[in-house]
This record gives structure tokens, sequence and C-alpha cells, in this order.
């Protein structure tokens, strides 16, 4: 019985040093926080150039409240794909939770992937 009291203690011990950087659904969101964070990732995707427009992709970014991306942003196949796809995830959780805190609503429309990605002067543009 010690052991099992002993196991049961140390594991509520251990939860209680864990670290957890990423927000959760109970931290509110403001909009400083998702402005600083899309900053964050557009800065990311500066950093890398493109020479063609066969190089560029988009990625979808956001959570509009009806569901579906709020926007595209467009970026160089150079970005290290896992970097900016974690980037963006997190942002999704965050735009996502402040939709559910602050109950909002959006006008549903559908935000569909850019048709044209052009390279000009270096940086992947979206041309809508």
């Amino acid at each position: 019985m010690k052991y099992i009291v002993r196991i049961f203690l140390f594991s509520l011990l251990l939860q209680s040093f864990q670290c957890d950087d990423e927000v959760n659904s109970n931290t509110p969101i403001t909009p400083e926080m998702l402005s600083i964070k899309k900053q964050e990732i557009i800065e990311y995707i500066s950093t890398f150039s493109c020479t063609e427009s066969s190089g560029c992709l988009s990625i979808a970014l956001g959570a509009k409240p009806c569901g579906g991306p709020r926007e595209y942003l467009a970026y160089p196949n150079t970005v290290d794909q896992i970097t900016l796809e974690a980037m963006v995830n997190e942002y999704y959780e965050m735009d996502n939770n402040y939709n559910i805190q602050t109950n909002a609503v959006s006008d549903c429309m559908v935000v569909g992937p850019p048709n044209t990605i052009d390279c000009i002067s270096g940086v992947c543009t979206i041309i809508n």
C-alpha cells in the first residue's frame, strides 16, 4: 500500500513541474497575441526567398468562426515546412480559442486558396 501511495504522490509531483509554453484553451487570447503570432509567421517566411513562380506555395492561416481559414499566406518552397506548419497550427489554435472565448461570429464566406502565386522580386505574392 505504501508503494502505491508513493507512486501516486510522485506522479502528482511530476505534474506540478510540467511547463507548457503552448497556449491552452483556458488561456485568454487577445487580438494583440494573435497579431504578434501572425507577425512571427510572416517574419519567418520573409527570411526565405524565391527565384521563380513554381517555387511558391500557399498555406491556410487562422480560423473563421464558421469554419475554414481566414486567409492564405504565400511562401517559398525553401521554407522549413515542419516549422511553418507548427507555427500556423499554433496560430490556428489561438484563433479558434479566441473565437470560442469571445463568441465570435463571421460572414461565413468561404476563403479559397489562391489561384495564382507569383515570385516578385524574390517574394512569393498572391495574385488574385
